[in-house]
């Protein structure tokens, strides 16, 4: 028998860690190669990983609820035949050594050493679920968690970087004890360290389990981790972002008349539903290119402003949840290929099918209200970018139509749009002229278009 190490796969290219939430299999279990071994959540989504090989899964090396890195051995894999690649196993779990020993040689090398707090706060700045759990945790404040240097991507705070701060203050009041010949030096140390006692009650309050004092008939529910994790940024975005909502109505009758016109023609063909959404998300894509500074993001002082137009699109999941996968370069596909992609991006999102790079990358955003039969609504914007639309249902309305021989009354199609953008950058001429030039493709679209 042959042994076989099983590592954790990169699932994106900027996921470096995962959760083990799940494993499908036990040890001494038959598994096939490319069957599916365990669950694992990153801060984008929760996947299947399968198995590298096939055999017996002979041992598990992770826990459930483990946050293991990229490349880490997670299990040990015993296939059918000569044992000759035997000895090559403990020679493979030396390495996998190194990283495990690395944090805590740091930790212990920082421990009861204050770590450097950056001279300015970090705002703005994204954090991983991870990283807020554990600040929730330890009763770190936002304020707080804003001076601590990080070293991941973009200046991220990583689990290493909080782990290693938490040492340092827990260390600090011992230290503090021995000389006593710097009390001011450690006053002044002390007001942001000094916070989080403080403000520790008021961050752990929403965590306590609920008493009995609710009063009612009422059913308790513990939130899913997907929802937690969906509640934590949308409370971060709106603390990052001043939220400004524009709205726009447009007469959208040439593309309901063109749909209908297609619809069955294409669904014969291509087997496919014929929807606005690619209708919805071309016209975005083509207002992106006149308005190049609606594709942007905030990094502190810094824009970074995005030349790949990637279109993100909110799916509802089957649980409630929501999701938002990515169209990547979708001003580059024709509206065949906008159609195949959203389809296929919404049924593998039903279906939690989705990988970590379909939700990575996005900078720009567009959610369909409409589809619940909602006229309009104030999205929340998808940090780190800085706009996101609500398309809203299409209704009939009387309406004055101009011609030639003078003003008719008759029947048009209406929607509104709802343009909501981040007032650090965009200014509401900005935002104002984006949702009307959008407003204004799909009121000029060419019903010749053909698909």
């Amino acid at each position: 028998m042959a042994l076989v190490e099983m590592v954790m796969p990169k699932m994106g290219e900027s996921i470096m860690e995962g959760t083990v939430l799940k494993w499908l299999k036990n040890v001494g279990d038959t598994i096939e190669q490319d069957e599916s071994v365990l669950e694992v959540a990153t801060d984008k989504v929760d996947t299947e990983v399968p198995a590298i090989q096939g055999g017996i899964l002979k041992e598990i090396l992770v826990k459930e609820g483990d946050v293991v890195a990229v490349g880490a051995p997670i299990a040990i894999i015993s296939t059918n035949g000569e044992d000759t690649a035997a000895p090559a196993a403990p020679a493979a779990e030396a390495p996998a050594a190194a990283p495990q020993t690395a944090p805590a040689q740091a930790a212990a090398a920082t421990t009861g050493s204050s770590v450097a707090k950056l001279d300015q706060p970090a705002s703005g700045r994204f954090y991983s679920p991870l990283v807020l759990n554990i600040a929730r945790e330890e009763g770190i404040s936002m304020q707080e968690l804003e001076y601590i240097p990080g070293t991941g991507k973009e200046g991220r705070v990583s689990k290493k970087d909080i782990m290693t701060y938490l040492e340092s203050r827990t260390g600090a009041p011992a230290q503090a004890a021995a000389p006593q010949a710097q009390p001011q030096a450690q006053a002044v140390q002390a007001p942001a360290a000094a916070a989080a006692p403080v403000a520790q009650p008021q961050a752990a309050a929403p965590q306590v389990k609920p008493a009995a004092s609710y009063g009612g008939n009422v059913e308790i529910i513990e939130m899913d981790r997907m929802r937690k994790m969906i509640a934590d940024r949308m409370v971060d975005s709106k603390r990052i972002s001043p939220h400004v909502t524009s709205f726009v109505e447009a007469d959208v009758t040439n593309i309901v008349n063109w749909r209908n016109k297609w619809k069955d023609a294409y669904k014969k063909r291509e087997g496919e539903n014929l929807t606005f959404t690619p209708i919805f998300i071309d016209a975005i894509a083509k207002a992106i290119k006149d308005f190049p500074m609606i594709n942007v993001s905030v990094d502190g002082g810094t824009i970074i402003r995005h030349k790949d137009i990637n279109i993100g699109m909110a799916v509802a999941l089957p649980s409630g949840n929501l999701i938002v996968p990515n169209i990547k370069n979708a001003d580059q596909l024709n509206l065949n290929g906008l159609t195949k992609k959203v389809n296929d991006l919404a049924n593998r999102g039903r279906m939690n099918k989705l990988t970590p790079d379909d939700l990575a990358g996005g900078t720009y955003t567009v959610s369909n209200v409409g589809s619940f039969g909602n006229v309009m609504g104030t999205p929340i914007i998808m940090q780190p970018q800085v706009a996101i639309m609500a398309v809203g249902a299409i209704k009939k309305k009387p309406a004055v139509i101009e011609t030639p021989e003078g003003d008719l009354i008759g029947i048009r199609h209406f929607m509104y749009l709802s343009h909501s953008y981040d007032h650090r950058v965009v200014d509401g001429s900005l935002g104002g002229m984006f949702v009307r030039r959008v407003a204004d493709y799909l009121e000029n679209f060419d019903v010749n278009t053909t698909i």
